[in-house]
């Protein structure tokens, strides 16, 4: 227990008086939370611009035109003369849609025919798109059933069944955990995930990487065995970490207006096994490339790569099955998962047991394996000092 103590007393020092650790293990998750959140900080799109072609100029066109400037999704930036004209301003992307009012519009509603518009939106960006989408349908359906309902009192059918004639199965939908429908507080989580993974394994490189002479000059800590080595070494990341966590997991969370339903005592037993496992891969890849520039090289590399197999950019669905069996032994992978659930959907441990066991799993996994390449370096110390000393 002494020697643990001591190589955890001397790893917490290195941390804080080692600057290239310092700097990725303390101030580079702070960096990343002030700059990452920002280009997601409106949520939700709001008044995308479109022209708007009415070729009709009738009081009906006119009221669908007021109607959709009104929603909030989209807003009427210019009406234009042709389409050519509309084409012209969405191709220099000073417009993102047009809707085009064909002629007769209103003289085809009023004789009970259809009057189809056209809608022609930008898709290369596809949340522009689905609000531009979005709002016109969302208008245009609900004009056509009042102006359906309207015939239909004229032509004295009663108008309860008149109203309930043109939409019989009316939806409320409710945007459960996500009330705003907003972005950021889809992909800010687990981005928050990926950037304490990936800020720790850099941080727990470095300190492998760069040598540990007070470790050397302290008795008990000399005499350390390979367990209570990696031991301390991960107590005083996981201390580190505790500090960390609190601020991405919680403060960030409620200063952007992220959801969040768990309890705190659910979410910090998640992060354990995950703080775990990723420190002891961080001493594994320390221990296997054996320079700073070499560990912080490869997990830069590895930095989009996960995040593209941690299943929120590219959908896991999408991913190849063998790939998919190989990113379970990425911690971000079962992390991502389980601390969205416990957080944003307040899920008890329970209905998490599988990440929550698979973290458990890597995290023992990855510590044998530190502890057994901790148990080759110091054998090969002896070996390499052996020829000087002769």
């Amino acid at each position: 227990m002494r020697a643990l103590l001591a190589i955890f007393r001397i790893e917490l020092i290195r941390i804080l008086t080692l600057r290239p650790a310092l700097a990725v293990l303390v101030f580079g998750p702070l960096i990343y939370a002030l700059y990452y959140p920002q280009p997601y900080a409106n949520e939700a799109l709001r008044d995308v611009p479109i022209a708007v072609v009415d070729l009709d100029d009738t009081t009906s066109s006119r009221e669908l035109v007021r109607r959709i400037d009104a929603s909030s999704d989209v807003a009427v930036a210019a009406t234009l003369p042709d389409q050519v004209s509309a084409e012209r301003a969405v191709q220099g992307r000073q417009l993102y849609g047009i809707l085009v009012i064909p002629q007769y519009f209103e003289r085809d509603l009023l004789h009970g025919r259809q009057s189809p518009v056209a809608l022609y939106g930008d898709a290369s960006y596809f949340l522009i798109y689905q609000r531009i989408a979005g709002a016109v349908v969302a208008v245009a359906r609900t004009m056509g059933a009042e102006i359906e309902t309207a015939r239909l009192i004229a032509a004295n059918i009663d108008p309860v069944l008149a109203a309930a004639a043109p939409d019989p199965m009316p939806l409320t939908a409710v945007a459960l955990f996500n009330p705003q429908g907003g972005y950021a507080t889809y992909i800010l989580p687990a981005a928050f995930v990926l950037i304490l993974q990936q800020t720790l394994l850099i941080g727990v490189g470095l300190l492998g990487t760069i040598g540990n002479d007070a470790a050397a000059r302290n008795p008990a800590a000399s005499a350390a065995g390979p367990l209570a080595r990696v031991g301390g070494r991960l107590l005083a990341y996981l201390v580190i970490e505790a500090i960390v966590l609190p601020f991405y997991l919680i403060v960030l969370p409620y200063l952007y207006g992220i959801p969040r339903l768990g309890g705190l005592l659910t979410i910090f037993a998640f992060c354990l096994p995950f703080v775990l496992a990723v420190a002891a891969l961080g001493m594994v890849i320390a221990t296997l490339f054996r320079r700073p520039l070499a560990v912080q090289l490869v997990c830069a590399t590895l930095g989009l790569p996960f995040m593209f197999l941690a299943g929120f950019s590219w959908p896991s669905e999408a991913i190849p099955e063998p790939l998919r069996t190989l990113t379970v032994l990425l911690p971000s992978t079962s992390a991502i998962n389980g601390i969205v659930e416990v957080s944003q959907l307040g899920a008890p441990l329970q209905a998490v047991r599988g990440p929550f066991l698979t973290l458990w799993i890597l995290a023992a996994v990855y510590g044998l394996l530190a502890v057994l390449l901790n148990i080759r370096s110091a054998r090969e110390k002896p070996a390499a000092q052996a020829p000087a000393a002769g």
